[in-house]
């Protein structure tokens, strides 16, 4: 009996599409551990891995983890800008594009670029241009393509941590790294680098902070809140992040130097 291979055969034994739903937000406890095994009220962020130079047609690239958030950063350029009015501009410019994967989240999402990903990308735009040093290419555009793998809490704050190093690792000349920590408040306590069931649990008091800030000249280049969040407990949120920036800047510094000791030429002998 001949076989029809136009069509796909399928399984005999089908599962009902209400086991794949997504199951609705715990509500988390709001004192002791959190759910990771992380105390509250301290600068406890998760563990950090970080490679540099793994996508060969970009010019520097670098993949980031944090627990279980996972993304990628591809750096283009300086190439000459496209647009001829502004043939004649001093200074470079820089693009960012931030997406997720239609996989990367609970919820399904697509390619195409939302409002939410377009104020990921504003945010992470703003907090790299402090460090660059545009006017070193002038009527040039550096872009800059940020894809979020997996997305498991505080993507923004990760994303500009390894876009830093991927400008880094294509060797765009920097005042320094950009480095991001993310914090969330609940109740009288906060969660440093909160995961996306923290970030989306219930609450009284959810005010949010996202920074992004230049280790080496003790500067801060992006700043983002969102909810309720008295001016004490904001600056306090301030310096706790900025601890947590430091508490990763080893790790960032160690994958760097690791990526320039591979394509670095050997030590002639003399």
């Amino acid at each position: 009996m001949p076989v029809d291979t136009r069509r796909l055969r399928g399984p005999e034994v089908s599962q009902s599409p209400s086991q794949f739903a997504c199951k609705p937000a715990a509500v988390l406890p709001s004192h002791g551990p959190r759910a990771d095994g992380r105390q509250r009220d301290q600068v406890d962020v998760r563990p950090v891995f970080v490679r540099c130079g793994l996508v060969s047609q970009a010019k520097g690239s670098a993949y980031m983890e944090a627990g279980d958030t996972k993304l990628m950063c591809c750096v283009y350029g300086p190439r000459e800008t496209e647009r001829k009015d502004e043939t004649d501009m001093k200074c470079g410019r820089l693009t960012t594009d931030m997406r997720f994967a239609p996989f990367s989240c609970l919820e399904r999402g697509s390619w195409i670029q939302g409002s939410q990903d377009k104020d990921f990308s504003l945010m992470l735009h703003e907090s790299l241009q402090p460090a660059l040093c545009l006017h070193k290419y002038p009527r040039s555009q550096i872009e800059v393509n940020v894809m979020v793998l997996e997305n498991s809490g505080s993507v923004v704050a990760h994303a500009v941590t390894c876009a830093s190093l991927a400008l880094a690792d294509a060797g765009i000349e920097m005042y320094d790294l950009v480095l991001g920590c993310a914090i969330r408040q609940d109740g009288a306590s906060y969660v440093v680098d909160p995961t996306y069931a923290e970030e989306n649990g219930s609450g009284d008091s959810q005010g949010r902070l996202t920074l992004a800030f230049l280790p080496c000249l003790n500067q801060i280049s992006g700043l983002q809140s969102d909810g309720e969040m008295t001016e004490e407990t904001l600056s306090a949120g301030v310096r706790t992040c900025i601890e947590g920036c430091y508490k990763i800047y080893p790790v960032i510094q160690q994958a760097l130097a690791k990526a320039v000791r591979r394509v670095a030429p050997p030590p002639s002998e003399s």
